[in-house]
């Protein structure tokens, strides 16, 4: 777990520096790392499903917040760099594409599930939990970490907006 208490740390700096930080552009961005250390933290502790919300949320957050706090358009676009930009993006893409492919052939055909968890679900859940709704005994007994998790990313794209959209850090 010395991977975790690293992990928290860099998450607290991060965090630290978002608040301190006069620089909006550069709350951003440590807002950005608290977020990706988050999602390596999932991943850590196997959870792969709030690892990649965690990670889809942050991205959007971060080019958005990004977006708001640039009032011009970023230098590269006007003296020349566009096509090196371009370049790397499609590059980027294509190697993306070609990893995200590698990974598909590994996945089991449609129909045929890695687990047979639900099945267990089913039979043991009303037994298991008492819970006559067995949506909600899942959610909140089986899966109640994993519940815990997605509250959790809400939770720092809020505090990520608060940190950034603040007036105290905010030009006049």
């Amino acid at each position: 777990m010395l991977e975790l208490q690293i992990l928290l740390v860099f998450m607290i700096i991060g965090a630290i520096v978002a608040v301190k930080t006069k620089d909006l552009l550069s709350a951003v961005i440590a807002v950005g790392t608290v977020g990706l250390g988050l999602s390596v933290a999932f991943l850590i502790l196997k959870a792969p499903d709030l690892a990649i919300a965690q990670l889809v949320v942050e991205i959007l957050v971060v080019i958005i917040l990004i977006r708001a706090t640039i009032r011009k358009d970023l230098p590269f676009s006007t003296s020349g760099r566009w096509f090196f930009n371009t370049f790397v993006v499609f590059v980027f893409l294509i190697v993306f594409l070609i990893f995200g492919y590698i990974c598909m052939k590994d996945l089991p055909k449609f129909g045929e599930p890695i687990m047979k968890v639900a099945q267990s679900f089913l039979n043991n859940g009303l037994k298991d939990t008492g819970a006559t709704n067995l949506v909600s005994s899942i959610v909140l007994d089986y899966r109640a970490y994993d519940t815990l998790g997605e509250a959790t990313i809400l939770f720092t794209a809020v505090i990520g907006v608060l940190a950034v959209m603040r007036k105290v850090g905010r030009k006049k």
